[in-house]
């Protein structure tokens, strides 16, 4: 099975950002409704190990979707340790092959692949608008995220949607892949903290 794209760029992306997040804003909120900046970084060391898992074929204790009840003290070299093993492990040719198993769901693997990278991206994105930060996702994160993205926004797909994106934010026919992505996705790409209108 070919190795159809490295999420090594997406998650390098995720590592820089969190080196970017101060203390104080842990609790800022993001995009990602009802979700604050600490639950996001918590729900990072949990989906890390648990796409790492899939890859390898190994089972993963729980659905992936827990959080640990508090962030640990050296997070960012945790959260950074693990985003590089989850990226090194879907390296490997194995992990595309067959099926993959994540959030308790057994799916081909370069689809469960693709839930991987949509993670890091769109969580990435809600990172960086909720603190600040500059966002660049790679063009190949953005295209297998978007593929994943727009195959669950079709009719018929609402029930697959559940509990993975909210409702379809609807964009320009001009928008960027980012935007179209973050719409599929249930993010409005201008969303800003204090409710300011921010380019996207």
């Amino acid at each position: 099975m070919t190795i159809e794209y490295d999420l090594g760029p997406a998650a390098a992306q995720v590592a820089r950002l969190t080196e970017g997040i101060a203390d104080e804003q842990l609790d800022l909120p993001t995009p990602c409704s009802e979700w604050s900046v600490s639950d996001l970084l918590r729900h990072f060391l949990e989906l890390t190990n648990a796409f790492a898992a899939a890859a390898r074929k190994v089972p993963f204790p729980g659905d992936g979707s827990g959080r640990p009840d508090q962030l640990p003290s050296d997070w960012q070299a945790q959260l950074r340790r693990q985003l590089d093993a989850m990226a090194e492990a879907w390296r490997s040719a194995d992990a595309w092959e067959g099926e993959a198993t994540a959030g308790g769901v057994t799916l081909p693997a370069p689809v469960i692949a693709a839930v991987a990278v949509d993670e890091l991206v769109l969580h990435g994105w809600d990172l960086a608008r909720a603190t600040g930060q500059p966002f660049e996702a790679d063009p190949a994160s953005i295209e297998a995220s978007l593929g994943f993205a727009a195959s669950m926004s079709v009719p018929g797909e609402e029930a697959g949607r559940e509990g993975l994106y909210g409702p379809v934010v609807p964009v320009p026919d001009d928008a960027s892949d980012l935007d179209r992505l973050l719409g599929y996705a249930g993010r409005d790409p201008q969303w800003a903290p204090s409710g300011e209108i921010v380019g996207g």
